[in-house]
Order: structure tokens, then sequence, then C-alpha cells
């Protein structure tokens, strides 16, 4: 949907000077937004003893971007040496990072172990001993199969890749802790941009129900649940927003309950990226070309190399035209790779959109430059942090030439195989 009445404010009256300054195309994002929201969702789960949201650094890996979210008490859900390491530049370490493997090298888990380690969670009970030391603290993805559906981006459960099924859950924690474990997660991810809030509160019931029986068959205690990310934020104008404190609520509720069986409850761990910076980003892009054949084509100085999910995903972004109003004409905004998956909008009804026009393509606060990519040599564009304060700041600067061709200078490395 449009960015906020508040994040336009901000930004309509500085936008052309920061245009002039900084050039097209540049991803913004509204550190007062992603504050906002951060301390809405503290608010909403604050009647959870040790509440943690661990910010999925997929999402936006920039620094400063983590920085903000970690001034906040939040923590960092990685899935890569990369992730780890910007992570570990900020100081975060032992239980402030989750490590999420998936289909994990050996090199990843002596990444995750160094440095203070973090909280593993393991993806496959085969991962079990390959782990080079077993920590204290534990944690394994749980995959329901055909338990429960996933949604449409996820796609179904029993045909995911990630997690550990059904009947193999009790035996992880059995194998984990006769190597050492001692403390015990449980973590599952079954949606992906999900506004649905009951479904979020299904999900922590079912661990909980997990919990239970491991608990009955291995006698142990669970000191926390993830509930994963997942949750969803309106792309399209009109859609309804994620209910969070009615989550929180429903949460709670399925909380009580445990507790009153049992004695105790674990802690509340979630690892929400898109919902924490997705809305709070907008790609800032030039017309560059109109072409009129079958169809309008407004072509941009941005294209897939800076946000991928409309060609990959058919996904919709909300277009708006700096200065201009209404919906005059339908046209397809395209960037200029060759392909025709290349398309930030297919017939969006749009103000008439001329040469020079600045175009700004909402919700990019996630999962847009960090799966971007160099096909055609496409260069990914620099992004921007609107402060608190007013101002503006370069907090990556745009790819060059010379890093594009960085990796072929090397030293000659030839190998002779045979007599």
């Amino acid at each position: 949907m449009p960015i906020s009445a508040a994040f336009e404010k901000r930004l309509s009256p500085r936008l052309r000077d920061i245009v002039a300054h900084y050039g097209t195309p540049f991803h913004l994002y509204d550190e007062a937004g992603i504050r906002e929201t951060g301390e809405a969702l503290k608010q909403a789960f604050q009647g959870f003893d040790g509440f943690m949201e661990y910010y999925a650094v997929k999402a936006l890996p920039n620094p400063r971007i983590l920085q903000i979210l970690q001034s906040m008490g939040f923590g960092f859900d990685c899935s890569s040496i990369a992730e780890l390491k910007l992570s570990r530049q900020l100081g975060a370490r032992s239980e402030d990072i989750m490590f999420t493997s998936t289909n994990t090298s050996r090199a990843e888990f002596e990444a995750a172990a160094d440095a203070g380690g973090c909280v593993l969670n393991l993806d496959d009970i085969s991962l079990i001993p390959k782990v080079p030391v077993m920590p204290e603290l534990i944690c394994f993805r749980y995959n329901p199969g055909p338990r429960r559906t996933g949604n449409e981006i996820i796609g179904n459960p029993a045909e995911s890749k990630y997690g550990l099924a059904h009947d193999q859950l009790t035996d992880a924690y059995r194998a984990a802790r006769d190597r050492g474990a001692c403390r015990f997660g449980l973590h599952t991810m079954l949606v992906s941009n999900e506004r649905e809030q009951a479904y979020m509160v299904e999900t922590a019931q079912m661990l909980l129900e997990r919990v239970e029986q491991i608990s009955a068959d291995l006698g142990i205690s669970f000191e926390f649940i993830n509930i994963g990310g997942g949750l969803g934020i309106p792309y399209e104008p009109g859609e309804e927003t994620l209910d969070i404190r009615s989550m929180a609520a429903g949460i709670s509720e399925v909380f009580d309950k445990f507790r009153d069986r049992n004695g105790y409850v674990p802690k509340l761990y979630m690892e929400s990226g898109r919902y924490m910076t997705g809305p709070h980003g907008v790609l800032v892009t030039s017309a560059i070309n109109r072409k009129e054949i079958y169809r309008t084509y407004i072509g941009v100085d941005a294209c897939m190399s800076a946000l991928m999910r409309p060609g990959m995903y058919g996904a919709y972004h909300h277009i708006t035209v700096a200065g201009k109003e209404g919906g005059q004409e339908t046209v397809d905004v395209v960037g200029s790779l060759c392909e025709n998956n290349d398309k930030f909008a297919i017939q969006r009804a749009l103000p008439v959109i001329e040469e020079g026009d600045l175009v700004l393509i909402h919700d990019t606060g996630a999962h847009a430059l960090a799966m971007g990519f160099n096909y055609n040599g496409k260069l990914r564009p620099k992004e921007l942090l609107l402060r608190s304060d007013g101002s503006v700041e370069l907090i990556r600067r745009a790819e060059t030439l010379d890093d594009y061709f960085r990796t072929l200078d090397f030293e000659e490395d030839v190998m002779h195989v045979g007599p």
C-alpha cells in the first residue's frame, strides 16, 4: 500500500533535494517509521516475560538498519556466514543471535561457534553428528508436513525443504541431549507475508503441543518457542493490516493454558523481517524513456537488480509519481534487463509520466536490494537513511564497474591433469 502518511510527510519536502544530491536510483529507509514499528511490537508483547524479536537479517542486511533495531533491544536471525559477520560487527554475541541453518556446511557450523557462539537452530536430524561441538543450548526447526497448511508464498509444508519431520523431533532432542545439550528451544516457520493473526496463534499452539509431547517423552523442559517470521504487511491499497495486538492476546491465552497444565511457560521468540522494515522503504527512480508500441512502456533507471520481487513472484508494489496524482493512463513500468519479466508494474493505472519524472516504488524496506543480482552486469543502487532528525545519510554506496570486475582480478592458476 502507499507508504504511511507520516513517512510521506517526512520525505516529500526533501525528495528533490535528495535526488539533486545523490542522483537516482536509490532505496531510502525511514528511521522514524522503523522505530515506531519496533516500539509497537514491544508494546504488544510486553506481557511475555523474556520476549525477543530476532530481526531477520536477510530482509535488509545493512549495518545501519541493524544498529537501529539493536538499539531497541532486538537480536538477529542469521542464516549465512555473512549475516553472522554483520551481526557480530555490531557486538552481537551468544544469545543475541539465532543461526537457522539449512543444508549447512562445516564452515557455517564453525562460523556459528566462533566469537561467542549463538543459538544454533538445526534444520535436519542428520546435522546433529556434524556439529563440531554440541552447544549447551540447541533448537530444532519443526516442519509439520500435512498437519498444517502454508500460504501462497512459502507453499505447502509437506513440499518444503525446511525443518525436521513430525516423527523425527523426539529422536533429535534425544540425540542432542546425548551429545551434551541441556537447554532446549523449538522453532518453526510456515508462512511468509501472513496477515491473518489467527494463523500465528495456531502456530504457537502447535509448538506448545510439541513441547508438551517431547517433554513427556524425554523428561526435558523448553526455554523458548520461536514462531518464526512471516508476519505480513499490506502491499496493495485497501488490504487489511495485521492486527498485532489481537495476535499477542491470542498467543497469551495459549500460553496461559500451557502454564496451567505445566507449571511454567517457555519464552516467546519471533524473527520478523518484512514486518519490521518493509513498509519503511521506497525505491526512488527516474523515468528515462517512454515507448509506445502495443502497450505504453515507461522505462526507469532502476531494474530487477534493485527489486526482483515483481519479476520473481509477480508481487505487487505500489507506485506513485512525485508531484502527480490520479490514474490517467495504463502503462507497464520497466527496467532495462534483457528479460521480459523486468517489470515493476504491469498494466497499472498511473498519472501521465514524462521523462525526468520521479517514480516511487513503495514497500522496499525488505527483500528488495537484499535479493539483488548482477545479470547483464547491472549494478545495484545506493541505500540512504532518512534519519529521525530529518537529515539523510548514505548507508551503502552504489556498486561500481570496478566492484563487478574485481573477481576477475586473480593470479593465474592452471591445474594440469593426466600424463
